[in-house]
């Protein structure tokens, strides 16, 4: 039976999860109050270094989940989106409109990732 591995493991989460060769990574927001695009950009970096210590890169996930406060911000998220997933690479995705914990906060992303 292979162990689940965490990463940053804390009371109420753990930012990743490893079993075998696939990384679940809790949902990643940037700085509550920032503009989308830079609540994106922010994102993104977490999530980036996470995968980066669960060894793995944005260009082995395979699923991602982003909820957005506001739908309205869709296009300006996909733009920041579109630019940061290499071309050809893009995981399969959903995004939703949601409240979202706290105030100021505009996007979650979640993901999951392979290994190798």
């Amino acid at each position: 039976m292979t162990d689940i591995k965490r990463i940053e493991a804390g009371k109420r989460m753990s930012q990743v999860a490893i079993y075998g060769d696939i990384v679940w990574l809790s949902g990643q927001c940037g700085t509550a109050g920032d503009s989308i695009t830079r609540q994106t950009q922010q994102a993104l970096e977490k999530v980036g270094k996470l995968l980066e210590q669960a060894g793995s890169d944005k260009t082995r996930i395979v699923n991602t989940v982003i909820w957005l406060a506001k739908i309205e911000d869709y296009d300006e998220v996909n733009a920041v989106w579109d630019a940061w997933v290499p071309n050809g690479l893009a995981p399969t995705r959903s995004c939703c409109e949601a409240r979202l914990g706290g105030n100021g906060y505009d996007i979650e992303i979640i993901c999951v990732a392979v290994t190798n």
